[in-house]
């Protein structure tokens, strides 16, 4: 990453410490995109998930109205699922919620290059970070920013993230806003992954909205 990114990056990051208790439905307002069409909207009270989700790793199950997600152990690798819907500028919402798992990951992917940037969270906090671009040699990971919060077991939160251009805003229920930018992130993506690791969580009213004009 060059110097001109890297310092508008340090620029465009800010961070709130969460200090409010977990909710699943809380009503987040965008602060960065106007939503428009919704691309997917999903709250797992189906036997099976839709044709439109992919899994990759992992064992992802609707049960009792939320998705339950655990780690196999024989995959060696994170759990991964996928849902291919292009975009560049968009928002998604979900609830999710720790039972043993380490990590949760919102992962964005560019058309062009791979991983592009990820959303993670771990019972201590959250971090937005843009991902190293595997196929350009002089590419770095960085973290454009990250807060600590409580997502600690047992107890349902609600996250937004609007990505416009080369900007992305995170929100959760407890407080916590992230911002940062990179040129990169200016890009087709290819759709959303959710990525997880540990024992066991829980996901669940998942929608995502194209940006309107």
């Amino acid at each position: 990453m060059n110097s001109r990114s890297i310092l508008l990056a340090t620029i465009c990051t800010t961070a709130t410490l969460a200090t409010a208790l977990g909710e699943k439905a809380a009503d987040l307002k965008p602060q960065l995109i106007k939503p428009g069409a919704v691309l997917v909207e999903e709250s797992f009270g189906g036997p099976a998930l839709g044709a439109e989700w992919t899994v990759a790793k992992g064992d992802w199950q609707p049960r009792d109205g939320a998705l339950v997600v655990r780690e196999k152990k024989e995959d060696k690798h994170p759990a991964v699922l996928g849902f291919g819907k292009p975009h560049r500028d968009s928002a998604l919402r979900c609830a999710f919620k720790f039972d043993g798992a380490k990590m949760l990951g919102l992962s964005l992917n560019s058309v062009k290059g791979g991983h592009l940037f990820r959303v993670t969270f771990t019972p201590q906090g959250v971090s937005l970070n843009k991902d190293k671009d595997k196929k350009d040699p002089q590419s770095k990971g960085v973290v454009l920013a990250k807060a600590d919060g409580n997502f600690a077991d047992g107890k349902w939160h609600t996250v937004l993230l609007e990505m416009k251009g080369a900007e992305v805003v995170v929100q959760t229920d407890g407080g916590v806003t992230l911002k940062g930018s990179d040129p990169a992130l200016d890009v087709e993506k290819t759709g959303y992954r959710l990525v997880m690791s540990g024992e066991s969580l829980l996901v669940d009213d998942v929608k995502v909205w194209a940006s309107a004009p």
